[in-house]
C-alpha cells in the first residue's frame, strides 16, 4: 500500500513544490524515513539507489527549518543550519538542484560548493548567508581554512552515499568537518549498501539512531532486468550495437573500468554513427557537467563512462546500462544497475563478460548470493569495419573486409640500374708487374719489418715514469 504525500505533515510550501515536481505517492524508504526525521531522530537508512533517498531527508529537514525562515537580507539571520555531504561533484550539484525545487515557495535559501570550479563566486555566495549548504569535502574543508563559512549553528548533518566516501578515501576529512558542528545536532546516514565500515562510523557519530533498511543490504531492483553475456573482447562493442538495435533502444549508460578505455570507447561508438559522449575523471568540471546536461536533454543516445556516474545520479526514464566492463568492486555493479529502473520504473542490464572475468564474476555472485547465468548471445554478420580501439588492442580487426580488399602497402627500395663495371672480373693496374698481393706465394719477398706485417706501423717511443728494473738490479 503507497501513502501519498498530503497525508503527510509538511507546510503549505513544500506541498506545492512536491506537487509541482510530479510526486503523488511515497517510496518505501520515504514512508519511512519522513516521519523519523521530522521527529528530530538519528537516521541510519539503506535504501536501494534510485529509491528517492533524496527526498527522504530533503523534505523533513526543509519542514524543521522552516522554524528559521526570515526575509532579512543579513547574512547573520541566514546561517547554515543543515549541512548535506556527498562524495562527487555531480551528486552534490545534482542534490542541490533538487532542494532549491523543494525549497522554491519558502524563504530558505541553499547553495552547493564542490572543486573543479573557482571558489569566488561560491564564497560570494557563502557570505550572502545559506540555510542548507550542500558539499564534498575536500571544497568544504578549502572554504573552512578560507574562514567563508562557520559551522556552528549547523542543526542537521546528512552523509549521503556515505560508502562511496569511505572507498575514495574521505574518512580523515569527514572527521575534521564533524570536528567544526555542534556536539548537539540531527546526523542522518544514508547508504546504498551497509558495510562493517559504515556501521563503524555510525557508531562514532550517531546517537542511538533508528535504522532503516528498505531492502536487503546490497540487492539490486526488482524493477531491472539483468541479462549477462558471453562474448569475446573484440565482440563487446558489436554486442551493444545489437542489443541497442533489437531492444530499440534510445539512451543507455555504458560503464567502462578505465578513464582510457572510457574516451576510446566513447570516439569508436561515435564513428558507429551513435550518438555517444564520455564522462570520466580526466574531463573538466565544466566538460562533465556539459556532457550530463546533453544526456539529459537527449541531445546524445550513449553517456560512455567511468565509475564518477555511477552512485546517485537521477536522470529520468533511462532504459538501460550497459556494463562494458565487469566492475572491479561487485558492489559498483548495484550502484551502475541502478542508473536505470528508477522509482519503480523498468530497466534493462546488461553485463558483457569474457573468459578473463571469472575472478570478478565469482565476487559478484557472492555479493548477490546468488549464482548468476551467463548466457550466450548470436551476434550478427556485420562487424565494425577499421580502426578498432578498446584500449588494450590498436590496428586493423582481422575480420575487417576493407583491410582483406586492400592490402597493406609495404615498403620496397626503388630499382637502380646496376652498373656493368662491377660485374667485371679483376684486371691489374695497368704498369704493374706480377700478381696481385693477395695471390703472391708466400716466398714472395714483402716488405716487412722482422716478422712483422708491413701494415703495420711501429710503436713511437714514449717517454715513461718510472723505468722497469733490469734483472741484475732488482734487490735479492
Amino acid at each position: 500500500m503507497t501513502i501519498p504525500y498530503t497525508s503527510v505533515a509538511l507546510a503549505d510550501p513544500l506541498q506545492r513544490a512536491v506537487a509541482d515536481m510530479g510526486y503523488e505517492t511515497m517510496t518505501p524508504i520515504q514512508e519511512q524515513a519522513i516521519p523519523v526525521v521530522l521527529t528530530g531522530k538519528d537516521v541510519m537508512g539503506a535504501a536501494q539507489t534510485g529509491t528517492g533517498k533524496t527526498a527522504a531527508f530533503a523534505l523533513p529537514l526543509l519542514q524543521r527549518l522552516l522554524a528559521h525562515e526570515n526575509t532579512s537580507a543579513s547574512p547573520a539571520r541566514h546561517p547554515v543550519r543543515a549541512l548535506v555531504l556527498l562524495p562527487t561533484r555531480e551528486l552534490a550539484d545534482q542534490v542541490a538542484e533538487q532542494v532549491a525545487l523543494y525549497a522554491k515557495y519558502t524563504q530558505l535559501r541553499s547553495t552547493v560548493v564542490f572543486g573543479g570550479m573557482d571558489m569566488k563566486p561560491q564564497t560570494l555566495e557563502l557570505k550572502k548567508g545559506v540555510e542548507v549548504l550542500v558539499a564534498t569535502p575536500g571544497r568544504l574543508l578549502d572554504h573552512i581554512e578560507a574562514k567563508n563559512v562557520v559551522l556552528n549553528h549547523v542543526e542537521y548533518v546528512v552523509l549521503d552515499e556515505a560508502d562511496r566516501m569511505l572507498d575514495i578515501g574521505f574518512l580523515p576529512d569527514l572527521q575534521r568537518i564533524l570536528s567544526y558542528l555542534p556536539k548537539e545536532r540531527t546526523t542522518l546516514l544514508f547508504s546504498a549498501t551497509f558495510s562493517p565500515e559504515i556501521k563503524r562510523l555510525a557508531a562514532s557519530y550517531l546517537h542511538d539512531p533508528v535504522t532503516i533498511e528498505v531492502a536487503r543490504p546490497n540487492a539490486t531492483a526488482a524493477t531491472v532486468e539483468q541479462h549477462f553475456y558471453a562474448v569475446d573482447e573484440d565482440d563487446k562493442r558489436r554486442a551493444i550495437r545489437q542489443v541497442l538495435k533489437e531492444r530499440a533502444l534510445t539512451q543507455a549508460f555504458v560503464f567502462v573500468n578505465s578513464k582510457l578505455g572510457c574516451a576510446r570507447l566513447a570516439r569508436s561508438l561515435a564513428r558507429d554513427g551513435l550518438k555517444t559522449t564520455a564522462l570520466h575523471g580526466d574531463k573538466s568540471q565544466d566538460e562533465r557537467l556539459k556532457a550530463l546536461e546533453a544526456f539529459k536533454s537527449g541531445e546524445v543516445d550513449l553517456l560512455v563512462c567511468t565509475d564518477v556516474a555511477a552512485r546517485g545520479l537521477d536522470i529520468k526514464d533511462v532504459p538501460a546500462v550497459f556494463n562494458h566492463d565487469v566492475p572491479f568492486n561487485a558492489e559498483d555493479y548495484v550502484h551502475r544497475i541502478g542508473r536505470t529502473g528508477r522509482a519503480g520504473a523498468s530497466g534493462l542490464a546488461v553485463t558483457l563478460v569474457t573468459s578473463h572475468d571469472a575472478r570478478l564474476m565469482a565476487e559478484l555472485e557472492k555479493l548477490l548470493k546468488k549464482k548468476v547465468e551467463v548466457e550466450p548471445i548470436e551476434l550478427d554478420d556485420e562487424r565494425p569495419r577499421g580502426h578498432y580501439n578498446d584500449g588494450r588492442h590498436r590496428g586493423v580487426r582481422d575480420d575487417d573486409e576493407s583491410a582483406r580488399r586492400t592490402p597493406r602497402h609495404v615498403y620496397a627500395r626503388p630499382s637502380q640500374p646496376r652498373d656493368p663495371f662491377f660485374d667485371r672480373p679483376y684486371e691489374p693496374h695497368p704498369g704493374s708487374d706480377g700478381p696481385a698481393t693477395w695471390e703472391q706465394s708466400p716466398k714472395t719477398p714483402v716488405a716487412a719489418r722482422g716478422r712483422v706485417s708491413a701494415n703495420i706501423k711501429p710503436r713511437r717511443a714514449t717517454a715513461a715514469l718510472f723505468k722497469a728494473p733490469r734483472s741484475e738490479d732488482a734487490p735479492a
